[in-house]
């Protein structure tokens, strides 16, 4: 089952030049920070309500982000689901064909297990499926 819309990520050169915009001018608080190294990003996520803003910043300029934001620009990168079980739903998805970057779940910030689902199958928007860490509900990875 999806639960919520965990966060919305976007892509941006530099989180410090974006925090000032969402603290500052939304009043958004941060509520953490992180590398995941596998991605070779840095991550920020400011809560807002029940979900967060998750702002995503290349370490490396080979990273996934970095060429996103090389070939459309900042902004809008990707939209996360909260599942309960995401081993299931991608099993749902591969019995409907779905074309998924993940077929397996893997680890991504806070320890949340998460996946990825290609945007071809999804009329153009890169959807990541996460799953909770240990009981984890705060919306982040």
């Amino acid at each position: 089952m999806i639960k919520k819309i965990a966060h919305i990520g976007l892509a941006t050169r530099s989180i410090g030049v974006s925090m000032e915009f969402f603290k500052n001018a939304l009043g958004l608080e941060l509520e953490a920070t992180e590398i995941v190294a596998d991605q070779k990003v840095r991550v920020a996520f400011l809560k807002v309500g029940d979900s967060n803003v998750e702002l995503l910043e290349p370490t490396e300029q080979d990273s996934p982000v970095a060429r996103f934001i090389e070939k459309r620009g900042e902004g809008f990168h990707h939209l996360t689901l909260e599942v309960d079980n995401i081993e299931a739903h991608l099993i749902r998805l591969k019995k409907l064909n779905v074309r998924l970057i993940d077929e397996r779940p893997r680890r991504g910030a806070g320890g949340r297990r998460i996946a990825f689902v290609h945007p071809n199958s999804t009329g153009g928007v890169l959807i990541e499926l996460a799953e909770p860490a240990g009981g984890d509900t705060k919306g982040n990875g």
